[in-house]
């Protein structure tokens, strides 16, 4: 007789390809509306689920998990951030918790260096000139934006994907600073020619461009607060594709609108999807619906890990990509 299949509940479309994969291997339930799901959804899915393949969308607390079935051993997200998933709690109740590092790095990256560029150039900006009908044509002093090439960059977390930014912003010419729990290895600093500062205030007061790259913890919550966010210099721009959460966005705003600092983009939002409405309509906010990881191949690859965590767990063994609490 052959094994039964677990019952994997996915909570968003995903591709094509990944979802035909999971339906191959396991007793597999699609959301074929791409809606997120519902509390009440999300409620059933758990009571019913041995797996349960989460989104960022999801909101997988404690509360949530005292309603699941003795069923449920493994949450394996779609995603690398899990933020939203109380893995303390998850982990309280035996049930292992499994993300997908790596795979949106280089994507991520570039679209990092993408927002850099846009917002420095003033690119947004004048694409909607010209999309508006409104180019009168080329003068000397019209639409200035700033040069990249000798500028200095200052990294706010040093992973894989700030590491990825350092290596693209190097060959465009940007000195390399950043801020970390602790230094990057000598090879990479080498490399790089990156210069690592221990406080971080006294890196913000002496960048050109900031980028954050941390993950969501308490401790990065508003880390660029209004008090740090006052530390830039006027032609200062602030770059993040990490989490919402790590920027107070009030305090952002209004140094945007007061050309306090010269500009931001932003490809996530403290309280996503919702757009904070004092950034709506700033000329020098260059605002993206969290693109980070949307290529083809980043969600093709996403999709990969999640069906390998599931099925190196029904297995037997320990998920390759296993997130415990003490490591966040």
């Amino acid at each position: 007789m052959a094994a039964r299949k677990p019952k994997v509940i996915v909570t968003r479309k995903l591709p094509d390809s990944v979802e035909t994969r999971m339906r191959e291997l396991f007793d597999t339930e699609l959301n074929l509306t791409d809606q997120p799901m519902s509390r009440e959804a999300l409620i059933d899915a758990v009571g019913r689920a041995d797996v349960i393949a989460p989104t960022i969308t999801d909101r997988i607390d404690a509360g949530l998990l005292e309603k699941a079935g003795e069923k449920l051993k493994l949450i394996a997200n779609f995603g690398a951030g899990v933020d939203h998933i109380d893995v303390s709690a998850a982990n309280a109740r035996g049930i292992t918790v499994t993300n997908t590092p790596g795979v949106l790095t280089e994507d991520t990256a570039d679209l990092t260096m993408a927002l850099m560029m846009s917002v420095s150039r003033r690119i947004v900006e004048g694409a909607n000139v010209v999309q508006a009908g409104d180019f009168k044509g080329w003068t000397p002093t019209w639409m200035l934006g700033r040069r990249v090439t000798g500028k200095r960059l200052g990294i706010i977390g040093m992973g894989r994907i700030g590491t990825a930014v350092a290596r693209r912003a190097r060959a465009f010419g940007l000195q390399i600073h950043y801020h970390n729990r602790k230094p990057v290895s000598s090879r990479i600093a080498d490399e790089l020619e990156a210069t690592y500062w221990e406080s971080l205030d006294q890196m913000l007061a002496r960048m050109d461009i900031i980028t954050v790259h941390s993950p969501h913890t308490p401790a990065t919550y508003h880390l660029l607060s209004a008090r740090r966010l006052k530390l830039l210099q006027p032609h200062a721009i602030v770059i993040n594709t990490a989490r919402g959460e790590i920027i107070d966005e009030d305090a952002l705003a209004e140094m945007l609108k007061s050309r306090a600092i010269a500009g931001a983009g932003l490809d996530v939002f403290e309280f996503e999807p919702t757009v904070n409405p004092k950034l709506l309509g700033l000329p020098n906010a260059v605002l993206l619906p969290h693109l980070g990881s949307a290529t083809v191949e980043a969600r093709v690859d996403m999709g990969e890990k999640v069906i390998i965590n599931i099925k190196t767990w029904m297995d037997g063994h320990r998920p390759p990509d296993r997130v415990l609490p003490q490591m966040l």
